[in-house]
């Protein structure tokens, strides 16, 4: 491609958000076809292991990437014993239903109320198709459903920004349409007026108009009008009703708003639709990964206070509800968060140490309201998707399940950062009173009647996470850099793995790939 083309798309994604550009690319067939690949992995050979005797493992953690470590090590042949300092499987992956009880590190004790049936995904809370998530769910009996990732009749809502759109709630389809509509007038007029002639030849701006025309609903004339993409006031019905068009936002309201940016979103590789979930909850993965496992080789409430390497393997001491233990094995896979883990003390060299403790820690928080009526699905007709603004709230995710329920658990508020560390610093209660205050400017009153329980979770002050995930920061070389690349590897007998060894930091997937390589490399190393 040539520079000018290159100025050219760079400045359509400006304008229009990374949506419009790469659409843009397609209709100038620039945009290669996207191409999904799980990484390549290959079950264990179990004769191969039993030819060289059996080699026993402890993996410290029993979260997704322990559980799965210890599912693929099992089923090679492997002696494997599992230790996670929580009560239940999973880590991240947390399913809150009634009755669960919950303190956190600062000493704030929650007991979900939901009704039977009713649940929040305080972790992970959605599968993209392509990850090696459903593949287990698949391997493993999960039933699954569709998690509705995009709705277009849900709301987007932005406040402190210029214009007639602030404070306003609108329908994503609406402002959707406005904004790839005006973007479209806007780059047609000035393509027909042979502003872009020096970055396009003559058949690329007859095949970009004809793509806009479409994209946007312009006329002939290369103006936006609107019509019923956009939503309809009252909607076609029977006989002599045709339904009449919403009339579309002002241009330079629809562009000073930002609402049109929110739409790259959809573009995201692990965001775009379809999305799945498991029936019943998120934490139906790890349950079925710890019935795989098996009962005899996980052990619960097992805190470790001390791992190292031996001469002949690996040495873990253990807090128990008996007091300290120690199990000794020929390896250990430490599945810890790596901020957590690099505080235990070890025999690890100090630079490996280092490296566990320079990732970047990201907050999240959730709250899960369940109501006695699915209101948004009778006064509002929304069905699943995400409700996204850019107050406190960030998003609210619509119930994917359940539909025509007589109640409803919302996720009322699902953000990261600065907005989670600001709820995560509040009570329980407080956390409520704000999201319910926050939630009416978009809904109105509806959305703080008729609540039959509420339960939130901030990750930051969460025992054995102390963050919703973590990153690499450049200033330690990122996914690149000595220290990353430490960790991918044995340090003599103790091998890493999780999310946070993966380019698919935060996601299921990244932890059961990452996993997934470490039982490779264990497996190569035995019986090579």
């Amino acid at each position: 491609m040539s520079q000018t083309r290159r100025a050219f798309l760079r400045s359509v994604g400006v304008a229009g958000g990374a949506g419009v550009m790469f659409q843009t690319m397609g209709a100038l067939g620039l945009a290669p076809a996207a191409h999904a690949e799980t990484p390549p992995f290959t079950p264990l050979d179990r004769e191969a292991l039993h030819r060289r005797g059996r080699k026993s493992v402890v993996v410290l953690g029993g979260g997704i990437a322990g559980l799965t470590t210890a599912y693929e090590l099992l089923k090679g042949g492997y002696s494997v014993t599992v230790l996670e300092g929580r009560n239940r499987p999973g880590g991240r992956n947390w399913t809150v239903r009634g009755g669960d009880s919950y303190t956190d590190l600062k000493g704030r004790s929650q007991r979900a109320r939901f009704s039977r049936g009713q649940y929040m995904n305080a972790g992970p809370g959605r599968i993209p198709q392509m990850h090696v998530t459903l593949d287990y769910c698949k391997e493993l009996g999960v039933p699954i459903e569709v998690f509705t990732n995009q709705n277009a009749d849900a709301f987007l809502y932005r406040e402190g920004v210029p214009g007639a759109l602030n404070g306003v709630p609108v329908r994503q389809r609406a402002i959707k349409a406005d904004a790839y509509g005006y973007t479209a007038e806007l780059l047609a007029k000035a393509t027909s007026q042979g502003a872009l002639d020096a970055e396009l030849t003559a058949e690329d701006k007859e095949a970009l108009i004809s793509y806009l025309r479409s994209f946007g609903a312009i006329n002939s004339a290369n103006e936006y009008v609107g019509g019923g993409r956009r939503g309809y006031d009252p909607e076609p019905g029977a006989h002599l009703e045709a339904g009449t068009p919403l009339p579309q936002y002002d241009v330079s309201d629809v562009f000073r708003s930002t609402l049109g940016n929110y739409f790259s979103f959809e573009m995201g590789f692990d965001q775009a639709m379809m999305m799945y979930q498991p029936v019943g909850g998120m934490d139906r993965i790890a349950y079925a990964l710890a019935d795989a496992v098996g009962s005899r080789n996980v052990r619960y409430n097992a805190e470790v206070v001390e791992y190292k390497n031996t001469t002949t393997g690996v040495e873990v001491l253990y807090r128990g509800l008996g007091g300290t233990r120690k199990i000794t094995a020929d390896f250990a896979v430490n599945t810890m968060p790596p901020h957590i883990a690099a505080r235990i003390p070890s025999n690890l060299p100090a630079e490996v140490v280092t490296a566990l403790g320079s990732v970047s820690k990201t907050n999240a928080g959730k709250i899960g309201i369940e109501y006695e009526r699915r209101w948004w699905e009778e006064d509002f007709r929304i069905y699943g998707g995400i409700t996204n603004a850019n107050t406190n709230l960030a998003n609210v995710w619509h119930p994917s399940y359940d539909y025509h329920g007589k109640r409803g658990t919302m996720i009322g508020y699902y953000n990261t950062g600065t907005n989670a560390n600001f709820y995560g610093a509040l009570t329980p209660a407080e956390r409520f009173t704000e999201a319910i205050a926050q939630g009416k400017k978009i809904f109105g009153d509806v959305y703080g009647e008729k609540v039959a329980a509420h339960f939130s979770q901030d990750w930051a002050s969460s025992k054995f996470s102390e963050a919703a995930w973590v990153g690499w920061p450049s200033a330690v070389g990122g996914q690149t850099g000595a220290g990353y690349r430490s960790l991918l590897g044995a340090t003599q007998n103790i091998y890493f793995a999780g999310d946070h060894l993966s380019h698919a930091i935060a996601w299921q997937h990244g932890a059961m790939t990452s996993a997934r390589t470490t039982v490779q490399q264990i497996h190569e190393r035995v019986t090579a």
